[in-house]
């Protein structure tokens, strides 16, 4: 890993109408728009379902690189982020972001040292340490 900081540098641009591009170097544009809550077209990513995903992401990442640490064997982890935008003190904001993750381990792996691991890859996430919203963690271990 490198030194601390790391620094990211992100574009977006924009017609006065239509969809937003998204863009960084040597990464694939992505097009974005306003979600339908917002009254956006759907069936685009949007900032909000982004940060979901981002979620998400970092969350298998970090347990990845925790699995790893332990030298723990597992199979595969699902992870789905169920995000909660609300308006607060006149703010919409997100006040709430609900990890449900499955992974998958073989028979006979250590299901307590599993659920460690993956509460700590909640905790450690820097996305959602980063975020001032209240998280919570639903996690099962099952196997094939």
């Amino acid at each position: 890993m490198q030194s601390f900081p790391h620094v990211y540098s992100v574009s977006a641009s924009s017609a006065s109408a239509g969809n937003v591009v998204v863009s960084a170097a040597t990464l694939p544009d992505l097009e974005t728009a306003a979600p339908p809550e917002f009254d956006g077209p759907g069936g685009y990513w949007s900032p909000e379902s982004l940060l979901c995903a981002a979620v998400a992401d970092c969350f298998i990442l970090s347990f990845r690189a925790f699995a790893r640490g332990s030298r723990f064997e597992w199979l595969a982890l699902a992870c789905r982020v169920v995000g909660t935008l609300d308006r607060v003190g006149g703010v919409a904001k997100f006040t709430h972001f609900a990890t449900h993750a499955t992974l998958t381990v073989a028979e006979g792996t250590d299901t307590d040292k599993a659920r460690l691991l993956l509460a700590k890859a909640e905790h450690g996430c820097l996305i959602s340490n980063s975020l001032s919203a209240t998280r919570e963690l639903a996690s099962e271990v099952v196997n094939p």
